[in-house]
């Protein structure tokens, strides 16, 4: 729950939280609630700050270019071992996905875009078959998800990049460098306004 909390940004960037307060918001016992805390930490998701309160801490445009570079090399070749992967039903999945982030961004929802923006993504690492790599690239996202949010909720969702047709004419045609760099495309677009935004 916390760590969905901060892949979508419900959560804002540099915004104290107490761990009472999480347990309450979480519904959760203080134990399960500092081990996630505890977790999160590691993946530098949540930042200690004193007085048993934690933050999301807030990104820099160096920390921007890093994840960029990460993200690059690693979304590429997880769509590439995807495209090897994709079954039909993988497909079906894939493109079901993308028809409801069509309606998230015309209906102008936010949580819904986001959330099924990174279902799409998400299951394009489960099928890659690349369980590093995929834990990897979610430790980024855990890194940029608040700010993103932060982003789209300046732009509008009708303003966001969707490559995601690209990046399923590239599954559907079994081609892997085609769907790894519409993936790139489609991260960058995103990581563009973040870029953007901290500038």
């Amino acid at each position: 729950m916390l760590r969905e909390q901060i892949l979508f940004g419900e959560i804002a960037p540099g915004q104290p939280v107490t761990i009472q307060g999480l347990t309450e918001s979480l519904g959760a016992g203080m134990t399960p609630v500092r081990e996630a805390i505890r977790r999160l930490t590691a993946e530098g998701a949540l930042k200690f700050q004193g007085n048993r309160r934690v933050i999301v801490p807030l990104l820099t445009a160096k920390n921007i270019e890093e994840i960029i570079v990460a993200r690059e090399c690693l979304e590429g070749e997880l769509a590439r071992r995807a495209t090897v992967n994709a079954t039909p039903d993988d497909l079906a999945f894939l493109t079901h996905a993308d028809r409801v982030l069509d309606q998230a961004i015309v209906s102008g929802d936010l949580q819904a875009y986001l959330e099924h923006n990174y279902r799409f993504h998400a299951r394009i690492y489960e099928m890659a078959d690349a369980p590093i790599l995929a834990d990897l690239a979610e430790g980024l996202w855990l890194r940029f998800g608040p700010s993103l949010r932060v982003v789209c909720g300046r732009v509008g969702t009708q303003n966001l990049p969707d490559k995601h047709k690209d990046l399923l004419a590239g599954l559907q045609a079994g081609d892997p460098e085609r769907t790894a760099q519409a993936n790139i495309e489609d991260m960058m677009q995103g990581m563009e306004q973040v870029r953007i935004m901290l500038a």
